[in-house]
């Protein structure tokens, strides 16, 4: 067996995989699992394969361990010694242990690049089918190939904006925390809370970065958190020792500067707001008494107010951010309106936008959608016959029409014909032959190609129509190489137009006379690789003429 040969640094014995009791065996090299009724290896991953290892949480009943791969699939190992739970743990401890110092020396690190090219490929099948054409094929390098379609699909993902994903306003009442058995509770962090906490309140940010992991570790940092008066606003003892005391303080600074600030939208207006019933006169008089205002009331609607502003703060952030960069120079659009500014050393002169109550009443009145569009400058024509335009190509040469007198004459004609006919029964046609003519003559016959109603999709099969549509799609991206390199002005072009040729012809014998004789033994009477074959006659051409130039200037 394979173990013989191998350094074996650990094995355990009853370890299942799929409900199926085996052993797991931790070599130099691999980590490999072996059923019990068997002597071969049912699983084996080189650590090299490993991305990362997950545990089963202490409180549940089984004792696994998980291996993820770098490809997506993992698989999942349960320790069950009959010694008890104690020597479950013990083996499965001791098998992280190992992993943990070894993954490190066998992970499979990854340029940068080499992902992005593998992200590229993923996301874009058109490009992976591509890559398999002239790449796979040989055709041409990688390089080649990446020199051309990287930047163009990197440009075009910049293009694309993605949306910013917003703060959710009970991301905090979201984590629910765990009993862990021992008086205690645990919170299950993500990463989408962490970057949430992270945007609504910059100060747990900065704590983070400057404690982190200088002088404690990550979970201590975030136990201390949620220990913290900071997280417990409710609280009104504040002690000197709670590492969020000052992030506390700036936050009591921030209300007030929010108190402070006048509000700028002349619509609305906070001061008269009221507490009262949802219709006038129900229940009684309107009156605005506020009863039961006590210190922990003021306390909690102080924090909902704070935690509000702060997120509406962090979601005004995120979307000036992604604004910024489509704004444009020559003006901006206000609600299907252009309004003209310029900026000069800082300075912007808005002298010509409505005051600021008239462009609120605008941006509740019109929309952008419901504006019609601006008309763009389109392109003047330069026409030497104006009349050519207006009507069209005149005829060269005067055309004489069939009058309705000639028609009746030719009919009549016709007919006197067919009167005076008389059969020779003499000179006839076979029965066989008569018979084969018409078939030949009838719709789908092979004298009759050109009047059947079938589609050219409905006469091709679907395979042979992708495979088509792959090899042309090779092709045209090879000719774009080959034409690209005309007019050939450096010794650089000149040996790329070589080595594309020779590239062209490839392609035509590994891809388009392969697919030439399926066709035929398909017995498909249409001409299908036609095109592509007059493009790569064309192509040939332009070398030969090219070459026989240049050769005639050397000489």
């Amino acid at each position: 067996m394979s173990r013989h040969s191998e350094e074996v640094l650990l094995h355990f014995q009853h370890v299942k995989n799929k409900k199926v009791d085996g052993v797991l065996y931790m070599m130099s090299e691999r980590l490999a699992w072996m059923q019990s009724s068997k002597q071969s290896f049912t699983y084996s991953h080189a650590y090299s394969d490993i991305k990362a290892q997950k545990i089963s949480a202490d409180s549940k009943e089984r004792v696994q361990l998980q291996l993820v791969m770098h490809d997506g699939s993992a698989n999942t190992f349960q320790f069950n010694n009959p010694a008890g739970r104690e020597a479950q743990m013990r083996d499965r401890e001791s098998v992280k242990e190992l992993l943990q110092q070894l993954l490190p020396k066998f992970r499979r690190k990854l340029s940068s690049e080499l992902e992005e090219k593998s992200r590229l490929l993923q996301d874009n099948p058109e490009l992976f089918q591509l890559y398999k054409d002239l790449v796979v094929s040989q055709v041409i390098t990688a390089e080649e190939f990446w020199s051309t379609q990287g930047p163009k699909y990197s440009a075009k993902e910049k293009n694309e904006q993605k949306q910013t994903t917003g703060v959710s306003a009970a991301f905090l009442a979201d984590i629910k925390p765990e009993t862990d058995g021992c008086n205690g509770l645990k919170y299950n962090l993500t990463a989408d809370i962490i970057e949430s906490i992270f945007r609504t309140y910059p100060m747990v940010k900065k704590k983070h970065a400057e404690y982190v992991p200088h002088e404690m570790s990550e979970s201590d940092f975030w136990r201390r958190f949620f220990q913290s008066h900071y997280f417990h606003r409710d609280r009104t003892a504040l002690g000197n020792k709670d590492l969020f005391s000052d992030c506390a303080k700036k936050d009591e600074e921030e209300i007030k500067s929010e108190v402070e600030k006048k509000n700028s939208d002349p619509l609305l207006n906070l001061a008269g707001h009221k507490d009262g019933n949802l219709e006038e006169g129900y229940g009684g008089v309107n009156d605005d008494k506020r009863g039961s205002i006590t210190p922990a009331n003021l306390t909690m609607i102080r924090r909902f107010n704070q935690h509000s502003t702060m997120v509406l703060k962090a979601c005004q952030e995120a979307g000036s951010q992604s604004t910024s960069g489509t704004s444009t120079s020559n003006g901006t659009h206000i609600n299907g309106s252009m309004s003209k500014t310029s900026q000069l050393n800082g300075i912007v002169d808005n002298v010509h936008q409505p005051p600021q109550k008239k462009a609120r009443i605008r941006e509740k009145l019109q929309y952008e959608d419901l504006e019609t569009g601006l008309d763009k400058d389109g392109v003047n024509l330069h026409l030497s016959r104006m009349e050519r335009y207006l009507h069209g190509p005149t005829p060269l040469t005067s055309t004489r029409y069939t009058s309705t007198e000639d028609l009746i004459s030719a009919t009549n004609c016709v007919s006197a014909e067919i009167d005076t006919w008389n059969p020779d029964l003499t000179h006839v046609l076979h029965g066989s032959t008569a018979v084969s003519i018409l078939g030949e003559l009838s719709p789908g016959g092979a004298l009759m190609q050109g009047t059947s109603q079938q589609l050219l999709n409905q006469m091709v099969p679907e395979d042979i129509q992708n495979e088509l549509k792959q090899n042309y799609n090779a092709l045209c991206e090879l000719l774009r190489h080959f034409w690209s390199c005309f007019p050939a002005s450096s010794k650089f072009l000149e040996e790329k137009v070589v080595k594309m040729k020779s590239t062209l012809e490839r392609f035509n014998m590994a891809k388009l006379n392969p697919l030439k004789d399926k066709l035929q033994a398909n017995h498909y009477s249409l001409d299908l690789t036609g095109h592509m074959q007059d493009l790569l006659s064309t192509a040939y051409t332009k070398f030969d003429t090219w070459q026989t130039r240049r050769m005639s200037r050397k000489t």
